[in-house]
């Protein structure tokens, strides 16, 4: 069996130093999927982009785009990440529209989950309108890689702040779709506080705004997405407590089903704490 295919199902190290070194090789030649969160931040994104530079288009654009990406050498992968998105950006400009969206085409199918987090975070920083970036976010948010699906709320995150009501309003469509993915994304990309995320004050404050999202779910049968529902609201209570408190209670009123008491109870894990 090939090297390579050994190494496809395995599972992956606690320790950022148990990550063997082929494996570690394949990763950032782009050749293998991360397999958990610590070969996820294991990768070194200056050596994948070197790789990737060369599959995608030979030594043409090496000159032009990998002198200006020393800069992520040492970065986490959350700063990592975006830097390298910029970088392609900036390429894009210099290009014609038929070749950059070949590339973005290979980058956004990529093996390697590291790339299609980078071209999430074009998307994410590429100038269009809210509802262009959510209609192009949607494949990642959709992905089977949980790392990329991260990257993908937290890629639009700053434009869904600052335009929050307009926001709300077009992911109500999205907590009714089928792909439990997609109904995680419009609950996580809007969390009061986040994970690895700035604060959206106006929901910290006013978190009453994001019913339309939550009351859907209350009831959800996938466990991740009830999680992440347990998570908004326990984010909430840290600042409107007596809010999180009364929408449990509501749901939980003449309730008997298992994932509603499920996500009041961890909803209020903090409070109970406090």
């Amino acid at each position: 069996m090939p090297l390579l295919e050994a190494f496809a199902n395995r599972k992956g190290p606690l320790r950022a130093s148990e990550v063997q070194p082929e494996v570690l090789h394949f990763l950032n030649s782009g050749q293998l999927e991360t397999v958990n969160l610590t070969e996820w931040l294991a990768v070194d994104h200056y050596r994948l982009l070197t790789a990737i530079l060369v599959e995608t288009d030979g030594q043409r654009h090496v000159d032009t785009l990998l002198p200006g990406m020393e800069r992520i050498k040492g970065l986490a992968v959350t700063k990592a990440i975006p830097t390298v998105a910029e970088g392609w950006l900036a390429l894009f400009q210099t290009i014609s529209q038929q070749e950059r969206n070949a590339i973005f085409h290979r980058l956004s199918a990529h093996r390697s989950d590291s790339v299609r987090c980078w071209a999430a975070y074009i998307v994410g920083l590429e100038p269009s309108g809210l509802e262009q970036k959510l209609e192009g976010i949607r494949h990642f948010a959709a992905d089977h890689h949980f790392g990329v699906r991260e990257i993908a709320w937290m890629a639009v995150r700053d434009a869904i702040s600052r335009e929050l009501k307009q926001a709300i309003s077009l992911l109500e469509k999205w907590v009714w779709d089928e792909d439990a993915n997609i109904r995680r994304f419009a609950v996580e990309a809007t969390r009061p506080r986040g994970v690895w995320a700035r604060h959206i004050a106006e929901l910290k404050e006013h978190p009453e705004q994001a019913l339309p999202l939550l009351e859907p779910l209350k009831s959800d049968h996938s466990k991740y997405v009830q999680d992440s529902v347990a998570n908004w609201l326990n984010d909430a209570a840290k600042s409107q407590p007596d809010w999180v408190s009364e929408i449990c209670r509501k749901w939980l009123e003449g309730c008997d089903d298992r994932s509603t008491k499920r996500i009041a109870a961890r909803a209020q894990r903090s409070l109970k704490n406090g």
